[in-house]
């Protein structure tokens, strides 16, 4: 079976790895342009370009595949670079591209999807943090066979991972890494001996993952501490969430918290304690303890060495 891949980040990473490690012929591979990354914003290449040219597999970065697009000669390149190889199917995880319809039509078994949530709740670009947000018990990956809807094709094989009190959206995302890759393995086996059912999603339960935004990390102690503390959780590490304290000139970022309850009236966002063990915040529900925090320019700390450094009086 000929397979070509099409991917950017490490979740991506993870199952072109599985797809070598277990002899799978993939003659290509599609990620994102290299990007300027670090300190020095030196143009980086993908987690998915680094394996696929340790694995000296061929590599194409088109900035569009649409061939009446704003990139046509690069559309039209990566189509005669897929007619060149044949392949069997194509195989996408987070590729960051929409794939037209001649893409979709291409291979002879289409396009599978790795997608990180169990369609069809969480369709879209933010699955993982959203689940987490939203205080999901349980969330996991499905193979999806690509139509050219928004994450609506048919599903394939689904497999579900607890989401765990302690999980972040970085945690969760290698957990969920790991076992897109198996899930995909599974698909792939199913495949090759005709015993892959395609499953139309249900119209009920579909939820969408909107795109996380710079201006969604800013805490509004005006919520519950509930409510921030999954908030803290899954806008880790991306976009972070950030908070002002009293005597600080810039905010903090909060990577780690804990919901207390609470029966007081003081107003949301009042400092009711701060020392080693935490600095604790009235919200418009309970009350929310910092646990670990980032000062600007700084790096990520404990509460116990950062309350050293600042004062706040306790109303």
């Amino acid at each position: 079976m000929r397979i070509v891949f099409a991917g950017t980040p490490e979740f991506a990473r993870i199952a072109l790895d599985a797809l070598l490690a277990h002899g799978f012929d993939v003659p290509l591979v599609l990620t994102q342009p290299d990007r300027p990354a670090g300190r020095g914003l030196k143009l980086t290449p993908s987690p998915v370009k680094q394996a696929a040219v340790q694995a000296g597999i061929p590599v194409l970065q088109p900035l569009s595949l649409r061939l009446d697009g704003k990139y046509p000669e690069q559309a039209a390149q990566a189509r005669q670079a897929l007619l060149g190889v044949q392949p069997d199917l194509m195989v996408v995880a987070a590729y960051g591209l929409i794939l037209p319809s001649w893409t979709l039509q291409l291979p002879r078994h289409g396009c599978f999807n790795i997608h990180a949530s169990l369609l069809p709740r969480w369709r879209g670009a933010a699955p993982i943090q959203r689940a987490i947000e939203a205080g999901d018990a349980v969330t996991g990956i499905t193979i999806m066979q690509m139509d050219e809807g928004l994450d609506t094709g048919d599903m394939l094989v689904r497999r579900e991972l607890p989401i765990r009190a302690d999980h972040s959206a970085a945690t969760l995302h290698d957990e969920l890494a790991v076992l897109g890759a198996q899930a995909l393995l599974e698909s792939l086996q199913q495949l090759r001996d005709s015993s892959l059912i395609a499953t139309p999603q249900p119209e009920q339960g579909v939820t969408y993952a909107a795109k996380l935004s710079k201006a969604e990390s800013v805490l509004d102690l005006s919520l519950s501490a509930v409510a921030l503390e999954r908030r803290i959780r899954a806008f880790d590490p991306v976009p972070g969430s950030t908070l002002a304290l009293p005597g600080l000139e810039q905010p903090i970022k909060v990577w780690r918290a804990q919901a207390l309850e609470a029966s007081g009236t003081a107003v949301p966002g009042t400092v009711l304690a701060a020392s080693a063990q935490g600095i604790d915040l009235a919200c418009g529900q309970g009350v929310l303890r910092l646990l670990e925090v980032q000062k600007a320019g700084g790096k990520r700390q404990p509460v116990s060495a950062f309350v050293q450094g600042w004062q706040a009086r306790a109303d």
